[in-house]
């Protein structure tokens, strides 16, 4: 999207508009001042490198060539991109309303919308003060504000506000308007040339935001109050990447509002409503990504399918308890000063988490566990009682982590998976429905569980799951929890004239998965169901009695190994739980770092990770599951 948005500015709009964006290659350093950014930075520069950035790894002495007045007393490497460079905001605006202008759009100023025109969940317009709009598609692109907005048409956006700080210094002699724009992460600050002084762009670790109830619909161009006291020091520790900062007055500390989404990354596609897309919540990059992000949309809205990877960004992967306001006031704190953290492998957000929890939750917070955020739900990351330090080498759980995977491996463990999305899918038609969907024919003895895919029209993957054929007219669809949503949409946007329904079932029921080469002997200790390989084979799917309870299990594994999956109803988990931990030699405890490990090592998939909306199955190795002809 970055370089895509370069080339707009530089060049496809000056040439076909005639208007300068006012884009100045004056190049781009950021700073690497403990070991850890060093390695962070080596990594990123790896990878723009192979997408064909021109990226440089720079002594100090090399940043301070380039920016005299910088102090680089810390410093320990630079990354230097030479083609990078600015644009005027101004500039770029106008280029490209000139732009929509000659290819035959008209803008409508002053003209705020105030509803959407939905029948039969398509949208077909919006209302304006003055009038109805008809229209065959309608995107949302109004960043802060849509929340409000989509809230309209009954769909979750949480797109909060926060305050973004930036100083601008009186004159400074010594400035060159040509020096490039430095990043210090560590002292979470942008530094560049602006008028003739220097500004100074503020992303502190812990944000604070900004109107929480909702966005003024007249708010423009508009200032909000300073603090001083809560940004002073962070203020302090900016300017001293400048020292002659210190030396000058300030022209204007500016504060004023920027959007950020709970996971950092943009909102795109389409909605939940037909024809209804939404492209917001650029996380204070819009002007880096916004070229990149509206030519993703463009082919997206004309062609009807995006031709990225877009499993991160979906506009459909959030869920209603984020809209909250006490959860957008938390997570928000968080995200803006997300920007410039370290972004280590495994460490997630520590904000507004564990909103959901397990049946099972009661007995495992006795346990000594770390817990991480899965998709809203908490989720047991490895047992044990010390909390995770994290860090690009051998962290601190490695033991830990090792101990239970071996579990698996060796003995038996006992992983909770409730998390994952669970579907009811019913009807008489709902075992064509589902064959249709899949790459393989899911609607065969009742029973029965197969892995497959869910392809769009061009072959492409959009899911990878499981499908149970519990009876002539009932599934259970097993999806990963991050792709909730999509799995749903793509469902209820494939039934034609079927007598099909799906039902979201996924807190009705718990998902103990118990897997390794003792898994027979724990589970058959319990049950007087006959659970040998000869009478409960390989994707075999039944009810059996557990105990003094009765629930479904399946004989399927995500870990290389023998193994159920045990699916209790909510009310009657504990005690399954209670069963299997109380046998003569139960499972191992295991958390999702050691599933990680179990299924890589085995290459097993997790789609919107090894695999994506870009693949095919046969690409991705997964041509054993596609029934041909």
């Amino acid at each position: 999207w970055r370089k895509y948005t370069k080339f707009l500015y530089s060049s496809i709009l000056p040439t076909e508009t005639a208007l300068s964006t006012g884009f100045k290659p004056c190049g781009f350093i950021e700073l690497a001042s403990t070991p850890d950014r060093v390695h962070d930075l080596r990594r990123v520069s790896s990878f723009n490198r192979h997408c064909g950035i021109d990226v440089r790894q720079i002594t100090p002495e090399e940043c301070l060539d380039r920016f005299p007045l910088l102090n680089t007393d810390d410093v320990l490497e630079g990354y230097y991109v030479p083609t990078d460079g600015r644009v005027n905001p101004y500039d770029a605006c106008m280029s490209l309303a000139r732009g929509f202008k000659d290819l035959g759009g008209t803008i409508c100023e002053n003209t705020p919308v105030e509803d959407f025109i939905i029948s039969n969940n398509t949208v077909t317009g919006v209302t304006t003060p003055s009038s109805a709009v008809s229209a065959k598609k309608v995107a949302n692109c109004t960043g802060m504000w849509s929340k409000q907005i989509m809230e309209k048409a009954g769909i979750v956006s949480p797109n909060q506000a926060a305050e973004h700080y930036y100083l601008i210094t009186e004159k400074m002699d010594e400035v060159d308007p040509d020096w490039p724009v430095i990043e210090d992460p560590e002292k979470h600050v942008y530094i560049r040339p602006e008028g003739s002084g220097l500004m100074l762009g503020l992303f502190e670790p812990q944000g604070i935001g900004w109107s929480l109830d909702g966005v003024s619909n007249d708010f423009e161009f508009g200032e909000l109050q300073p603090d001083w006291e809560r940004m002073a020091p962070y203020l302090e520790t900016a300017m001293s990447v400048v020292p002659a900062t210190l030396e000058v007055g300030a022209k204007n500390f500016f504060c004023g509002p920027e959007s950020f989404t709970p996971d950092n990354n943009p909102m795109l596609g389409e909605t939940s409503v037909s024809n209804l897309y939404m492209a917001s919540g650029m996380n204070s990059i819009g002007i880096l990504t916004g070229g990149g992000v509206g030519r993703t949309m463009a082919h997206w809205i004309d062609k009807g399918y995006p031709d990225c990877d877009v499993t991160q960004v979906d506009c459909n992967r959030f869920h209603p308890f984020q809209n909250t306001r006490k959860y957008r006031e938390e997570r928000v704190k968080e995200t803006i000063g997300m920007t410039y953290l370290q972004h280590y492998p495994n460490k997630g957000y520590s904000s507004a988490t564990g909103i959901k929890k397990s049946p099972l939750h009661s007995r495992l917070e006795n346990e000594t566990v770390a817990w991480r955020d899965v998709s809203g739900w908490a989720g047991a990351m490895y047992y044990a009682d010390f909390k995770p330090e994290y860090g690009w080498g051998k962290e601190n759980y490695h033991e830990v982590w090792e101990a239970e995977h071996s579990a698996v491996r060796t003995s038996c463990g006992l992983i909770d998976m409730s998390f994952m999305s669970k579907f009811l899918v019913s009807g008489v038609d709902s075992g064509r429905f589902l064959s249709r969907l899949s790459t393989s024919n899911v609607n065969g003895d009742p029973d029965t569980i197969t892995y497959t895919q869910w392809l769009d029209s061009r072959g492409k993957m959009q899911a990878d799951l499981t499908v149970t054929k519990l009876n002539d007219a009932e599934f259970l669809v097993i999806a990963t929890d991050t792709q909730h949503n999509h799995v749903r949409l793509h469902m209820l946007r494939s039934i034609a004239d079927e007598s099909v329904a799906v039902a979201d079932v996924t807190d009705s029921y718990g998902y103990i998965n118990l897997q390794g080469p003792r898994s027979r002997e724990v589970l058959q200790s319990l049950t007087d169901s006959d659970v040998s390989d000869e009478s409960f084979p390989f994707k075999t799917s039944r009810i059996i009695n557990i105990a003094e309870t009765s629930c479904r299990v399946t004989r399927i594994t995500y870990c290389g190994e023998l193994g159920y999956e045990i699916y209790p109803p909510s009310s009657t988990a504990l005690s399954v739980y209670d069963a299997l931990m109380s046998t003569p030699s139960p499972p191992k405890l295991c958390g999702l770092k050691a599933l990680g490990s179990l299924r890589l090592e085995k290459g097993y998939r997790d789609y919107g990770h090894d695999v994506d909306n870009t693949d095919t199955g046969v690409e991705a190795g997964l041509g054993f599951t596609v029934e041909m002809g």
